[in-house]
């Protein structure tokens, strides 16, 4: 198998990982991206999650891509299960709308802001055009249909959730401010200089319009873009305060025993939705300490005390072994064992809407 299909072929392997970091050793010259104090999940050149799970490496890579059982996504995906949608330019007040734009892109929409989260409208999660996870479906708004854009999220720095060009254009066309960890605003500046950028570290508290405050709270995860930059960039999960209630937002996380979830309840107490990924989890010995299935998601959900739950990062990019219906499917499976309604916690599919009501309305 030459280097160009490998690349197509491996999913989330070595392109979504970054051509290469996964396995080797984080390069000798030190961090590239972040210099800064040592800390209880840096050690003065990469970052970790404390007590958790490392990434698995190289070798490991190649017995879960060549151990077969991966499920074939169907070509093209059946389009009535997909709408475009034209969002209203703004939802002010205490008024919460959410709209699944594919994979972990979600438009979110209150108190007169428009908050995107980790936005791709590239045709692939990749470093390169040619080669890697292809969408399998058109985003849920088309580009030229997004309202202004007041606040962008970036939660990690794998190309499924940092997307350069997707990341050029809304720079270009609206200036948004842009949230992300440490590190990651280095990535970006490397090709889009004139970035507005807040970069937090966790625990972090930063406040992006009046009465509006963001902090910056740990999941487990990890990073790499490219050869030998593993863990040089932070990853985060992300609680959005408003007037209307708080946003509990996770781009990528494994479980972790359900640590991180009960830490922001006893943190921040009452939260009005929590978006969490159900997505990229099979097979389990490989991705079950970086990616939680739909089970664990609604594990999280109740520990986290949430009243409205949004499961995203799945159905767009095929990453891993599970089909594309799997997801939902077991998510299905996951509430009814839970006793959770369709009207608390909602798989979103591309286009798709989610106007969430207030806590005991």
């Amino acid at each position: 198998m030459n280097r160009r299909s490998f690349l197509k072929w491996s999913g989330f392997g070595l392109v979504a990982a970054a051509l290469g970091g996964l396995g080797m050793r984080e390069a000798q010259a030190g961090n590239r991206y972040y210099s800064g104090p040592i800390s209880d999940h840096f050690d003065g050149k990469i970052f970790f999650n404390p007590g958790g799970e490392e990434p698995r490496g190289f070798t490991d890579l190649l017995r879960w891509q060549f151990g077969g059982g991966k499920i074939d996504w169907p070509k093209p995906v059946k389009a009535a299960d997909f709408v475009t949608t034209k969002p209203e330019q703004r939802v002010d007040g205490n008024r919460l709308v959410v709209t699944m734009i594919g994979h972990a892109t979600l438009l979110i929409q209150t108190a007169g802001l428009n908050i995107l989260t980790d936005p791709v409208w590239s045709e692939r999660a990749s470093p390169v055009s040619f080669a890697g996870p292809k969408r399998a479906n058109p985003p849920g708004i088309a580009f030229d249909d997004l309202p202004m854009i007041d606040i962008v999220i970036v939660t990690h720095n794998h190309y499924d959730h940092l997307d350069i060009a997707t990341l050029k254009r809304l720079v270009e066309r609206d200036k948004p401010r842009i949230v992300t960890p440490l590190g990651n605003d280095a990535i970006i500046r490397d090709d889009v200089p004139q970035i507005e950028a807040d970069v937090m570290d966790w625990g972090d508290r930063i406040e992006v319009r009046d009465g509006v405050f963001v902090h910056c709270e740990p999941c487990h995860h990890w990073s790499a873009r490219g050869m030998g930059d593993r863990r040089m960039a932070l990853w985060a999960a992300f609680v959005i305060e408003t007037p209307g209630g708080k946003i509990y937002h996770i781009g990528d996380t494994g479980y972790a025993d359900g640590k991180h979830y009960r830490e922001v309840r006893e943190k921040h107490g009452d939260i009005r939705l929590a978006i969490m990924p159900i997505g990229a989890y099979e097979p389990r010995w490989f991705m079950k300490a970086q990616h939680q299935n739909p089970e664990e998601a609604i594990a999280g959900f109740g520990l986290s005390g949430s009243s409205f739950g949004i499961g995203h990062h799945f159905g767009t990019f095929q990453l891993t072994n599970e089909g594309i219906d799997d997801p939902p499917k077991a998510l299905a499976a996951a509430m009814s064992a839970a006793g959770i309604s369709s009207d608390s916690f909602k798989g979103l599919r591309p286009g798709q809407q989610f106007e969430v009501p207030r806590a005991g309305a």
